[in-house]
């Protein structure tokens, strides 16, 4: 079986190379397709590429932001089973292989998506209470739970490639809640499959696209459900709730974190 992964990349200099490697070191029996859709990055991001081509494929261009990114890798793939990481986040080791096992196993399923931890900038494990509290989430999926939260982590989701050609590409108007946009439009078609394992490391940090503005990720989060929810209030009403508490519990991780390293 062939898989296919796409890293969207712009200046990520120092991180790529971590993403990189944990894609091209997975192990197992299968064929991988690796494509890193970089946006014309100015740092040393063109140099690690290059290091890696052998066993990638790069391109480096100007784009209209991550989902296009996404889309043009997306365009060119030609593996049966898809999948997308950012160029900050890893795999964790054995990923592709209980992936694909599944896929084999259950010919039917359309869509996968596993466990995640979160990490730092130096890859220590962080945030292990919101990793439970969506652990907890993933094991009990429904549609109408999704409607309430964005809680699948989009570097452990996985995807026949037939459901391109179904569902149509990312929104390269949506930059923050693309993968949320992604899941609910698949999610209306075909329920996922659950691994649980951790597949994946998200990595958090101040000068990320959630770290740095991780209100307006929550806004757009709310926006993109709402549109989904076909008039269905409850839900909506429990990701507005769900939304509140996230937003209030990262302010207070972020004092902490500042107080921290202010010697307080």
């Amino acid at each position: 079986m062939k898989i296919s992964i796409v890293t969207p990349s712009y200046n990520q200099a120092d991180y790529i190379e971590q993403t990189i490697q944990s894609v091209v070191s997975q192990e197992g029996d299968f064929e991988l397709e690796y494509l890193v859709m970089d946006g014309g990055s100015t740092d040393d991001t063109i140099e690690i590429l290059k290091k890696y081509e052998d066993k990638l494929i790069w391109y480096s261009e100007k784009d209209e932001g991550q989902s296009d990114a996404v889309n043009k890798g997306l365009k060119r793939v030609t593996g049966e089973i898809i999948g997308w990481i950012n160029s900050d986040d890893l795999y964790e080791p054995g990923a592709f292989r209980r992936v694909l096992d599944l896929f084999s196993r259950k010919p039917a399923a359309k869509w996968v998506y596993g466990k995640c931890r979160i990490i730092d900038e130096n890859n220590r494990e962080i945030r292990r209470l919101i990793t439970l509290y969506k652990n907890i989430l993933l094991c009990r999926y429904s549609y109408n739970r999704l409607l309430t939260a964005n809680y699948i982590s989009q570097m452990t989701v996985f995807f026949r490639r037939e459901l391109v050609n179904t569902v149509g590409y990312l929104d390269v108007n949506n930059h923050t809640a693309m993968d949320y946009d992604y899941w609910l439009r698949i999610g209306k078609l075909y329920p996922p499959r659950f691994i649980n394992e951790y597949l994946a490391d998200f990595r958090w940090y101040t000068q990320s696209k959630s770290g740095a503005d991780y209100r307006q990720q929550l806004i757009d989060a709310f926006n993109t459900a709402k549109r989904h929810a076909s008039g269905k209030r409850w839900p909506i009403w429990l990701h507005k709730l769900n939304s509140w508490k996230i937003t209030l519990s990262y302010d207070i991780m972020r004092l902490v974190r500042s107080a921290r390293q202010m010697g307080m």
